[in-house]
């Protein structure tokens, strides 16, 4: 029988209490006033205007237009999350299946200039990218704020590593049994690659949803604003003695983190396992 050992139990739950209270504290506080936080500071205690709080960041039209609701912004950085994990993850497997399988001249230079990408941070690269979305008229679009950003040198990366590690034996028992190329694709790598594409999946719906720079740049339409900047421009409200509505803030905070929290719980066995597996 495996010995209990206290030290780690109490270690394990301080670190939980350290990670959870931000969380905590911003839960809170949205359930009281604005008035009360900008007066007394942050709660660790409930109030009693959460009901009202977030059904307001919910349903309450805002924003210049007067149309913009918590709920359109939800949506928008759903489709944004959405859209990064399964366009990143549908051409990082494309790209390290021909990387891996077709033969051609400079495949390894190829990869190896993939790779390096990982070097030019989304600030560098951001101006041109927003160039080509400007002559293509893709501004104020969702092609605009999902399509530049898809080409994924970590999952190639992954996928790459996944699929050199697949037996031999796979790839000739397929061509034995008649399966060209895409066939061997979609029947034999996409099944055995389940566990990692959860853990891209994670990431990059992460990586969308928590996306802030690139759609301030690309959208000026309030239609097409995301929770991120729904959060920035409340608390950019302070206008002579007009108090920051910080608990809408914090409402707006913690919706936020729900889809991701979501994503990572139902996600998080297969994740482990796609990036710890060895075996096929």
């Amino acid at each position: 029988m495996q010995r209990v050992k206290p030290l780690d139990h109490l270690v394990l739950i301080l670190g939980a209490l350290f990670m959870g209270l931000p969380v905590i504290v911003a839960l809170m506080s949205s359930t009281h006033s604005a008035v009360e936080i900008h007066s007394n500071g942050l709660y660790l205690t409930p109030g009693g205007d959460g009901g009202q709080t977030y059904e307001k960041v919910l349903t309450a039209r805002g924003g210049f237009t007067g149309d913009v609701t918590g709920l359109l912004m939800l949506g928008n950085s759903l489709i944004m999350g959405l859209g990064f994990a399964v366009g990143k993850i549908v051409l990082s497997m494309t790209a390290a299946y021909a990387l891996v399988y077709f033969r051609f001249r400079f495949a390894t230079i190829l990869f190896w200039a993939i790779f390096t990408t990982l070097l030019l941070p989304l600030e560098v690269r951001i101006m041109p990218s927003y160039q080509v979305m400007a002559t293509l008229g893709l501004l104020n679009s969702y092609t605009g704020l999902i399509v530049p950003l898809l080409a994924s040198a970590t999952g190639t990366f992954f996928f790459r590593q996944f699929f050199k590690s697949v037996p031999d034996e796979l790839l000739e028992a397929a061509r034995i049994d008649g399966a060209g190329p895409w066939k061997f694709f979609i029947d034999v790598l996409v099944p055995l690659s389940k566990t990692m594409m959860a853990a891209i999946f994670i990431i990059m719906f992460i990586y969308g949803w928590n996306q802030y720079l690139w759609p301030l740049i690309m959208t000026t339409d309030e239609s097409f604003y995301t929770l991120m900047r729904g959060i920035k421009s409340i608390l950019q409200v302070w206008v002579g003695s007009q108090i920051p509505d910080y608990n809408e803030a914090f409402a707006l905070a913690v919706l936020a983190m729900i889809p991701p929290v979501i994503v990572v719980v139902v996600f998080q066995r297969m994740f482990i396992k796609g990036l710890t597996e060895s075996d096929k």
